[in-house]
């Protein structure tokens, strides 16, 4: 492991996986990785649970960026005392918006994407158990209080979060950084060249709801076709 991200989710992670691959640390670890394997999802579960090393997820992987991987940034790091630390930041009012339309909605929000991802949840249990591994994940970090989470509340999580990144990693292995600030920041503390392209920009907010309103509605349909090929047929 090469370049750990510790960015919370919401802050262009997928951009930045796309970003640290072009400058050749790949493959790069990302949500997206689980989402398109949830078998991924039981290893995580043990990850939180203290029943596997974190390191252990990413034989392979030269970087990771977004959650799963960024809320075990510390213990990364334990393990891989060389590797650069990428701390993708935000305006924190911005991030707490993000949230409240991607992350908190598909948990607490009285909307079409957190209704379908329940009803995926009772027929695909590989879903629930991501689902229910995430959900515990966001409660133990303190940055999602359930359905009573203000906007305020997340905004002032972002910040403490921030700044205990910042105490607990080392200055010199540190780069705080936004996507906005582009490629020559990146490159310089990562000691690779410029690329002779812009900085790939990923608008992930649409894309978010999109993704989890199709999963749940292939899943769903799937579970209602093989129950209709198990009902009895009639006379």
């Amino acid at each position: 492991m090469k370049v750990i991200g510790a960015g919370l989710p919401r802050t262009a992670t997928l951009s930045q996986k796309l970003g640290l691959e072009i400058l050749g640390f790949e493959p790069c670890y990302h949500m997206v990785n689980v989402l398109g394997d949830l078998g991924e999802g039981a290893r995580w579960r043990r990850v939180l649970d203290g029943d596997l090393r974190v390191g252990e997820v990413f034989d392979g992987f030269q970087a990771t960026v977004d959650w799963p991987g960024s809320f075990f940034y510390d213990e990364l790091l334990e393990d891989h005392p060389d590797a650069k630390v990428l701390l993708s930041v935000r305006s924190p009012d911005a991030w707490a918006e993000s949230m409240r339309d991607t992350i908190w909605a598909m948990f607490y929000d009285d909307v079409l994407m957190r209704h379908l991802s329940d009803a995926r949840a009772c027929v695909d249990p590989q879903w629930r158990e991501y689902t229910e591994m995430m959900k515990e994940m966001w409660q133990r970090s303190g940055l999602l209080n359930g359905e009573a989470t203000t906007l305020e509340w997340m905004a002032a999580g972002f910040e403490r979060y921030v700044a205990q990144v910042r105490r607990r990693v080392p200055a010199d292995q540190l780069l705080v950084w936004s996507p906005a600030d582009g490629w020559e920041p990146l490159c310089d503390f990562l000691e690779r060249p410029v690329p002779d392209m812009p900085f790939p920009r990923v608008n992930d907010t649409e894309q978010f709801a999109q993704r989890i309103v199709d999963g749940a509605l292939i899943a769903v349909q799937e579970h209602s076709s093989l129950e209709r090929d198990r009902a009895p047929v009639g006379d």
